[in-house]
């Protein structure tokens, strides 16, 4: 769904074959483009996760994978962890370290931990464009044991008309894209979040993978709505006629209900424990 923050359009969008992973991370290295719009329009995530992460026996070393420009990464650090990044866009690298955060530049799968040790390793909106059993092997040997894998993707809901002439507007102004009643919902992460939970197991060395779910809301004006659509994941490759079209369709939908509107986001979580078996 293009107006999402998931993978980009393909045969089936949330779950793509491994031999596109390299043409989907062309989609991904492509936000760094805009990373000050990507940094600005892009939703947070809700701090009952951030806690929890912490909380659950996982300590304050955090590995920040896939970590653009610091979104994740300074919501731990504003919890009290120390964080470290990794990014394979140097774009994003750079935005991110002038906001105070260390990164180092390069694929997760391809990353060398050094003998460092993290007490979580986490992923927010980034998961997807990694190779699932490859990166929780490498996320792995850089975990203490009973340290914690966490990654997680936002799935938005906006209200019920509007959802649907948002639909009805991507439809429109993309000719081809899978018809929908209305904007999809957490479900269609789940099967992201089971992707990830079968590349821990594949990996090994991880406890059984849970699914977390954490509900929250954020208030969109029109403007703020339309500064966010350009970086969900595809867009960033439309053509700039293709994009206007999206952004007017977009926008007079939200219009049409007063001109702001209040998105229920869930965050759905995979994770597990390194247990060193």
């Amino acid at each position: 769904m293009p107006t999402l923050p998931e993978p980009p359009a393909s045969p089936d969008p949330l779950e793509p074959p491994d031999p596109q992973l390299a043409q989907l991370r062309q989609v991904a290295e492509g936000f760094g483009a805009n990373a000050d719009q990507y940094d600005r329009a892009r939703p947070g995530y809700p701090p009952a996760m951030i806690d929890r992460i912490l909380a659950a026996g996982s300590g304050q070393r955090v590995l920040d994978v896939g970590c653009g420009t610091g979104i994740v990464a300074r919501l731990f650090q504003a919890a009290g962890a120390q964080v470290l990044g990794v990014d394979p866009d140097e774009r994003m690298a750079a935005q991110a370290r002038q906001r105070g955060l260390e990164v180092e530049v390069t694929r997760i799968e391809d990353w060398d931990p050094a003998g460092r040790q993290f007490d979580a390793a986490v992923a927010g909106q980034a998961w997807h464009w990694v190779d699932p059993e490859a990166g929780a092997r490498r996320a792995g040997q850089a975990l203490r044991d009973g340290g914690r894998l966490a990654v997680f993707w936002n799935a938005g809901r906006a209200p019920g008309e509007l959802s649907k002439a948002m639909a009805a507007a991507i439809a429109q102004a993309l000719p081809g894209t899978p018809a929908r009643d209305e904007m999809p919902g957490p479900e269609g992460y789940s099967r992201l979040a089971d992707k990830a939970a079968d590349g821990m197991r594949a990996a090994g060395g991880f406890g059984e993978p849970e699914e977390w779910r954490f509900g929250w809301e954020r208030d969109y004006t029109k403007a703020e709505w339309l500064d966010a659509v350009p970086t969900f994941g595809g867009n960033n490759r439309l053509p700039a006629e293709t994009l206007s079209r999206l952004l007017a369709g977009i926008g007079a939908a939200v219009d049409a209900i007063g001109g702001s509107f209040t998105m229920e986001y869930t965050t759905v979580v995979s994770t597990a424990i390194k247990t060193g078996a």
